[in-house]
């Protein structure tokens, strides 16, 4: 069983260190993929684990159960994701009141996309909020929470330009974030140029990166989707000759990928959060090649 425990603290005073994404199950031999993952990456003490969130609280059950057997069935530090997307400022409440009860005291605030179209127009619930920060303030007047946001390296899809969007971010923290995790993106050049933004705006709040290990067409697919940004050629020109080979795309992918990673560690990242789709294999890989290991103390 973990103990309760904050993101903060487990990235302050460590070398760099990683975590993982997982989503909830939708059915039990989702929950036994999901089980199995959490146990293999158990022994290699990821900073924290966090559980997204579905579009309107879709899986909003599934998320409060799968954290709350993260937070009493295992050592890891659990994280949940919030959105606010069609929910009133009450059933918000009650959410954050159900993490608390099952232990969890990180929760990564976030507004969320519109169900059905990540890029559509934006409707809040009538009786809720309208700004990713508003959560944030919500979130921490209702208990000692560890709080996170996103960011984004290429900018969020409709913000009007990166300074606009640098100002969101750092709004976010005055309003009580601890930490944000940068939105997937392809190098590391991109991730750094979002850090130094922040940073120049007067913000030293750590920023993680977001790793997606690029396995298969699939990944590289959702990559291009989630930061909205369009692959470098040269990615491209190494990557997408290999789509009929599995083989050689997956061991072209976590090269490319290990590479992204040492360059991010170099540069003094505090960790590296790696999106799992629920599998642990490339992450163990990923984090072993890296040497990012650690025995417990």
């Amino acid at each position: 069983m973990s103990t309760v425990t904050s993101v903060i603290e487990r990235l302050r005073g460590r070398t760099a260190g990683f975590s993982v994404e997982f989503f909830p199950p939708r059915d039990r031999a989702d929950e036994a993929v999901l089980w199995r993952s959490i146990r293999e990456l158990e022994p290699l003490d990821p900073a924290y684990v966090s559980i997204t969130y579905g579009a309107g609280g879709s899986s909003r059950q599934g998320t409060i159960r799968s954290i709350a057997r993260v937070a009493t069935e295992t050592t890891l530090v659990p994280m949940a994701h919030l959105t606010a997307v069609n929910h009133s400022v009450a059933e918000l409440r009650h959410v954050i009141g159900s993490y608390a009860a099952v232990g969890v005291r990180n929760i990564l605030a976030l507004r969320g996309d519109p169900p059905g179209d990540p890029y559509g127009e934006w409707v809040p619930h009538p009786h809720g909020l309208r700004y990713a920060e508003e959560l944030v303030t919500l979130v921490c007047s209702l208990g000692d929470f560890c709080v996170g946001v996103s960011a984004f390296p290429y900018g969020h899809p409709r913000s009007p330009d990166l300074a606009t969007d640098t100002a969101h971010l750092v709004r976010k923290f005055a309003a009580g974030a601890d930490f944000a995790i940068a939105q997937l993106f392809f190098e590391a050049a991109d991730f750094l140029r979002l850090r130094d933004r922040v940073y120049a705006a007067g913000c030293d709040k750590p920023i993680i990166p977001g790793i997606m290990p690029l396995t298969t067409p699939r990944t590289l697919a959702k990559t291009v989707e989630l930061s909205a940004a369009e692959p470098p050629r040269w990615l491209v020109d190494r990557l997408l000759p290999l789509s009929d080979d599995p083989k050689s795309f997956r061991a072209a992918g976590l090269d490319i990928t290990t590479q992204l990673c040492e360059q991010l560690l170099a540069e003094g990242v505090p960790a590296l959060h790696f999106y799992t789709f629920n599998r642990a294999k490339a992450t163990r890989e990923l984090v072993g090649r890296l040497g990012l290991v650690r025995t417990r103390a």
